[in-house]
């Protein structure tokens, strides 16, 4: 069993940066390839970025690509979203998920194991 909790979301203006962090507790932390997805009201959970066991990998949907950083600290058993030039299209709840299926990557939300609670990230145009 994993938990995780996010933390970093809030109000920002259109430009505007934030980071988000993931602190994960409970099992070995490297074990888990990590990812981050964000929903929307009425829309489906999509996702945003993806790092491997030991940050080997990125992937990132294409919507933020040069604009948001996935990265994480094995040794803090966290993972991090620097997210820059914000969009207003950015604005939505945030959530962070490990995979322990041992795929260095994965996109699909139905591939993770364990869930934060969410974080909200809304942007001001």
């Amino acid at each position: 069993q994993v938990q995780l909790v996010e933390s970093g979301g809030g109000l920002v203006q259109a430009g505007g940066s934030l980071r988000l962090s993931c602190a994960a507790s409970g099992r070995t932390f490297s074990n888990y390839a990590m990812g981050w997805f964000r929903q929307a009201p009425g829309r489906e959970r999509v996702f945003v970025a993806a790092i491997s066991r030991y940050a080997g990998n990125t992937h990132y949907a294409e919507s933020v690509k040069g604009r948001f950083t996935i990265a994480r600290d094995n040794a803090k058993n966290t993972v991090y979203l620097q997210m820059n030039s914000l969009k207003p299209e950015n604005t939505a709840v945030y959530y962070c998920a490990a995979d322990s299926s041992g795929t260095p990557i994965n996109t699909h939300y139905n591939r993770y194991d364990y869930w934060g609670q969410g974080t909200q990230v809304t942007v001001s145009s």
